[in-house]
């Protein structure tokens, strides 16, 4: 399993916004999969009004998102923590 941080847009509420999905996946392709299932499930969005713009492998320790860091709590412990601060190129 991989740590993946998705972005795009989706309509939430009356307009378009901005996401960012850090996830657990085997794959880019699973990771996609994912983001779709996850915001049609929780928004009630089709997969067609889901406009993914990348998909990207991350280091674990530098997310947020407490299902990544379960999954990766051992390898962030032998590490030595969490990154503080998670710097995104734009």
């Amino acid at each position: 399993m991989q740590a993946f941080r998705v972005t795009g847009t989706a309509p939430f509420g009356s307009q378009r916004q901005k996401f960012t999905i850090d996830l657990v996946a085997d794959s880019s392709d699973d990771a996609e999969h994912r983001c779709y299932s996850r915001l049609g499930s929780r928004h009630k969005m089709g997969r067609r009004q889901i406009a993914i713009d990348s998909i990207k492998k991350i280091d674990p320790r530098t997310s947020t998102e407490p299902l990544v860091l379960n999954a990766f709590r051992e390898e962030i412990e032998a590490a030595g923590g969490p990154i503080s601060v998670a710097t995104e190129e734009e």
